[in-house]
């Protein structure tokens, strides 16, 4: 939950920021700044808690930690990406399948209960705002492609 926090903060903030130093209201703009700041945060978690963010992944996944780290890699990498207008579209597009691709894991987070900051099994067990990315992912593709 703690994401879609630093989502929302991050977004009224870059929101009026923008509005401030260049006397307009742009969406997508703070939309895109927001997703950035909301995935380094999520970033510096897999390189806080590999642990307990190994524990999400389903035990059929092999080389857990490895891919732990390399997806706060990719998290990095998408929030550079989203900010730099030539490799926006791209980003987006990967980012909806990354997120597809790491759906099941948070799911078993949440069936499991898994704090991931305590590397323990006693957390709340509901873990929406993976949705929520995957579908603003796609409405965001969705406007990048429609003609001005």
């Amino acid at each position: 939950m703690k994401p879609l926090f630093v989502l929302l903060a991050s977004f009224g903030i870059a929101f009026i920021i923008i509005k401030i130093s260049g006397g307009y209201w742009n969406f997508i703009s703070a939309g895109n700044i927001a997703m950035s700041i909301m995935l380094l945060v999520t970033a510096i978690g897999h390189f806080r808690f590999p642990k307990g963010m190994t524990m999400m992944m389903p035990d059929v996944v092999p080389f857990k930690k490895e891919l732990v780290l390399f997806s706060g890699f990719v998290e990095i990498a998408a929030a550079i990406g989203l900010v730099l207008s030539s490799t926006r579209h791209l980003t987006s597009v990967l980012l909806i399948i990354f997120f597809i691709c790491i759906l099941p894991a948070n799911i078993n987070a949440a069936i499991k209960k898994v704090d991931y900051e305590k590397g323990t099994y006693d957390g709340k067990g509901v873990n929406y705002y993976l949705m929520d990315m995957v579908l603003w992912n796609i409405q965001k593709l969705n406007n990048d492609m429609k003609p001005d």
